[in-house]
């Protein structure tokens, strides 16, 4: 179905054309699209005209048109005077709004192949059989984004994003939900991940202006034939969800740059919960004091280098010494070790995942 915005922007341009007011109202009374703001007074008519044999008629001085989508009535279109030039530039505008309601049922068919394909609803065989039935190949490498916004669809980001892809018949950029669009990229041979995250800066930045909407962008690997677009999907979806956890900072995150908290975001609580207990006993890194946080953040930043860390920190050698000597006795841990180094940070990355997933059960 066309949106009413759609339907706004293609009478608005046809009067800046032709000078004449256009009014779109569906079939059951309600004004989709208008130029002028009097077609309140012309919905009974048009109500009345629904009933009509007529495709077309003059009431109270405007020109009423139906517009079918194969053979079903889908509007009523007015055009506002009774002259011959208003009556063709009302057949002008059905014409033109058809054509639309075509346009969009290809591309509403091409959408629910899409939504399928990603979701793993259809068998190998139909993938192929209606890829060919539909012109799409099958064979060229591709790229699935997932772009998160924290609102719902109203159309307008569904538009923006395809507005900037400029109508490509070969990227699809559909909604699977209400918060999330998807764009499945056709890639050239030579694309690489660099241009997959200038292009989701490319996204991002439609949104950045508007302070009031919170874009997130992640995506998958890229792969080479259409059955594996559910793949790319699936690692896009678990990066949004990992990158919300370890890289809240950032509102662009790559599957490929995940590591470890791809790993750790697939352990079960129990599981999690038994490792904690096993490093830290009864305590957890939460009840150390926000200053020894800092200085083992700041330590891992580093490379595990000493003098670096003070010096950032600005803080004696000794200092910094004393601090990992007062954890490793708390802890059994030192972090001068690599091997302890790494136990601690595994520990503090499920940490942060266990409070994300509470979060998520209130």
């Amino acid at each position: 179905m066309i949106s009413n915005q759609i339907l706004q922007n293609t009478i608005d341009g046809l009067k800046g054309i032709t000078r004449t007011d256009l009014c779109v109202i569906d079939v059951e009374g309600n004004i989709l699209a208008a130029t002028f703001p009097e077609a309140d007074k012309f919905v009974v008519p048009a109500q009345e005209f629904v009933g009509s044999p007529a495709d077309s008629q003059v009431v109270a001085g405007c020109q009423f048109f139906k517009v079918f989508d194969e053979h079903q009535l889908e509007y009523i279109l007015l055009a506002y005077g009774d002259t011959e030039d208003v009556y063709m530039i009302g057949k002008m505008a059905v014409f033109q709004i058809q054509n639309l309601l075509v346009a969009y049922k290809e591309r509403f068919d091409k959408d629910n192949f899409i939504k399928n394909l990603i979701l793993d609803n259809l068998l190998l065989v139909d993938i192929y059989n209606r890829a060919k039935k539909l012109h799409i190949e099958t064979e060229v490498r591709r790229v699935v984004f997932l772009v998160e916004t924290n609102r719902e669809k109203d159309g307008n980001e569904l538009e923006k994003i395809r507005g900037l892809f400029g109508g490509k018949s070969k990227d699809f950029v559909t909604a699977v939900d209400e918060k999330d669009i998807i764009v499945v990229k056709e890639l050239g041979e030579n694309e690489t991940y660099e241009d997959l995250k200038r292009t989701a800066d490319v996204i991002i930045n439609l949104f950045r202006s508007d302070k009031s909407c919170n874009t997130h962008i992640a995506y998958g690997t890229i792969v080479g034939e259409l059955k594996e677009v559910s793949r790319s999907y699936k690692e896009a979806r678990m990066a949004l969800d990992v990158g919300k956890i370890f890289f809240e900072d950032q509102d662009v995150i790559a599957y490929s740059q995940l590591g470890i908290g791809r790993l750790i975001y697939q352990l079960p609580i129990p599981l999690c919960k038994m490792f904690i207990r096993e490093i830290f006993g009864d305590k957890s890194p939460d009840d150390f004091d926000e200053e020894l946080l800092s200085t083992i953040n700041k330590f891992f930043e580093n490379n595990l280098n000493v003098s670096e860390t003070s010096r950032q920190l600005y803080i004696h050698r000794n200092t910094l010494v004393y601090r990992l000597d007062k954890l490793q006795k708390s802890t059994g841990l030192d972090l001068r070790v690599f091997e302890d180094a790494i136990t601690f940070k595994i520990a503090l990355m499920v940490v942060k995942y266990m409070k994300y997933m509470e979060s998520l059960d209130y």
